[in-house]
């Protein structure tokens, strides 16, 4: 037994080079970390599929339900630098503990509201939430699994665990919808809190790590402020105009925000992001792909939940079925795509993955007042889902190709905010085109005038996604070569993600509709 930071005794559980079983605790410790990502991805897929049933029960106009989803992804994406590195400050353990029973208590907030805004400010603090629950379990699997088999093997379940949390929810969402929308929020509950106390007994208490220089605090509040604030003036613009007073002085405020934090960024001896980092190519590339991808990703799940439910009139347990497939192949390949990287390159599967999203928006243009599962829904699901498929692991490796081991998880945290804040602020203007394009009708001709110049938006935002990928496979054929060379990547840990994402999308959660 040894000693913590703070004089407590640690618990450290034994590790295994995968040559002998794991013991009963290793085991309860694997599936309490999984249990959270678990409730994570469910929540991503759950919330998608109930906005519709929300949306009419508390008479939130579109603009509003939006920061439903929003209100999740900015708590996730805007604090899971900060969340990260809190885990080393204050203790995995103790980050995650506090951050899980947060979880618990804005679930069951957000089954209870009646309120839009109230509901919005609990989904906020549960993305919040997440963003310090799912580093702190992540390092917890890697410091407590021995490198190796070991490690994968453990990684690997918390792969399969995210990829089911989704994949369920979307069933499930529809079900519980059909009973009220309010029990797709209060049933992770128990589930959160019969985690947390298996959590209390199990996860090791481990050593603290000092770090003289301290925690770039301004640069987290400052960043997170400028996203909070561009994507509230993005949403807003619509109603109260682009060139009105309100919204061109919010855009001032997003700017000086953005040059306080790269001034704090550049002058503090720990930044939060070391700004020289965007000089490797791979990774600024990757960061925008990513960025515009997911964004565009997020944009059309909303449009089409949206679209099903309201013009088509599907159920919620329908529309959960519908969108099933493209969450199914991203579960299905996540275990397989190192060896597919290993062939084919980053190089090349980026932009092969962005085309195949591009094609699956185009391909449903085809929408009217009517259309069918088989032949209007099921081919864009299947594209996007093999587009995402080859998108998602190819930008966190291409996102951190080249770069030191011990800015290893600066740069996933980068690529993975940059996927959050795309969603929130291509949701945002995906939002405002549809409210301008119905102009408040409630018909079906009203609303597809607003969901199609939307859906061409969401193309559009693809197309340059796709342009960004393509620019950076004749980039590394100049430089000799497109292929990326990735050996001993974690592809378990980038196949959970990608589970949780692809909820997202509007969800991680990592949230989208």
């Amino acid at each position: 037994m040894t000693s913590s930071h703070d004089g407590s005794p640690t618990h450290a559980l034994p590790t295994t080079d995968g040559s002998t079983g794991w013991t009963p605790r290793l085991w309860g410790t694997l599936i309490v970390l999984c249990a959270a990502l678990f409730l994570d991805a469910l929540d991503v897929s759950m919330v998608g599929v109930a906005l519709p049933s929300i949306g009419t029960d508390l008479k939130l106009s579109t603009s509003a339900l939006q920061w439903v989803v929003s209100g999740y992804v900015l708590g996730y994406g805007g604090l899971l630098l900060l969340g990260g590195r809190a885990a080393d400050l204050l203790g995995r353990r103790r980050v995650f503990l506090v951050a899980l029973a947060v979880f618990a208590a804005a679930s069951l907030l957000g089954g209870l509201v009646d309120d839009g805004a109230l509901l919005i400010g609990a989904r906020f603090l549960k993305g919040a939430a997440a963003a310090f629950t799912a580093p702190a379990a992540l390092s917890i699997i890697t410091t407590t699994f021995a490198e190796g088999p070991a490690r994968n093997k453990a990684l690997s379940i918390f792969t399969t665990c995210g990829a089911s949390g989704y994949s369920l929810g979307l069933v499930l969402s529809g079900l519980l919808t059909s009973v009220g929308w309010r029990w797709t929020f209060l049933m992770p509950v128990p589930v959160a809190l019969l985690a947390l106390v298996f959590a209390l007994r199990l996860l090791p208490r481990q050593p603290r790590e000092s770090h003289r220089g301290g925690y770039d605090v301004a640069g987290a509040v400052t960043g997170t402020a400028a996203l909070l604030l561009l994507v509230f003036t993005v949403t807003e613009a619509q109603s109260v105009g682009w060139a009105s007073l309100r919204t061109v002085g919010s855009l001032v405020a997003v700017a000086v925000l953005l040059a306080a934090f790269l001034l704090i960024e550049q002058r503090t001896a720990h930044p939060l992001v070391r700004l020289g980092i965007f000089r490797n190519g791979s990774v600024a590339r990757a960061n925008l792909a990513a960025f515009v991808l997911m964004g565009s990703y997020a944009g059309f799940q909303f449009v089409v939940a949206l679209y099903l439910q309201r013009v088509l009139g599907w159920s919620a347990l329908e529309m959960g079925f519908a969108l099933l497939p493209a969450g199914a192949l991203v579960a299905l390949s996540a275990t397989r795509m190192g060896a597919i990287v290993d062939r084919f390159g980053t190089g090349r599967l980026l932009p092969l993955g962005a085309a195949s999203m591009v094609a699956g928006y185009l391909l449903f243009l085809r929408f009217g007042e009517h259309g069918s599962f088989v032949a209007l829904v099921l081919p864009s699901m299947v594209l996007l889902g093999i587009g995402f498929a080859l998108f998602y692991p190819s930008a966190n490796i291409a996102a951190t190709d080249g770069v030191a081991d011990e800015e290893q998880g600066l740069a996933s945290g980068l690529v993975n905010t940059a996927m959050q804040v795309g969603n929130a602020l291509v949701l945002a203007v995906t939002t405002a085109v549809i409210t301008a394009g119905s102009h408040g009708g409630t018909d079906s001709a009203a609303q597809l005038a607003g969901y199609r110049p939307a859906l061409v938006l969401v193309s559009g935002v693809a197309l340059l996604g796709l342009l960004i990928t393509g620019a950076g496979v004749l980039f590394d054929r100049r430089r000799g070569g497109a292929r990326h060379s990735v050996p001993d990547y974690d592809y378990a840990r980038i196949g959970a993600e990608a589970a949780l994402d692809a909820g997202v999308p509007a969800a991680r959660g990592r949230e989208q509709v």
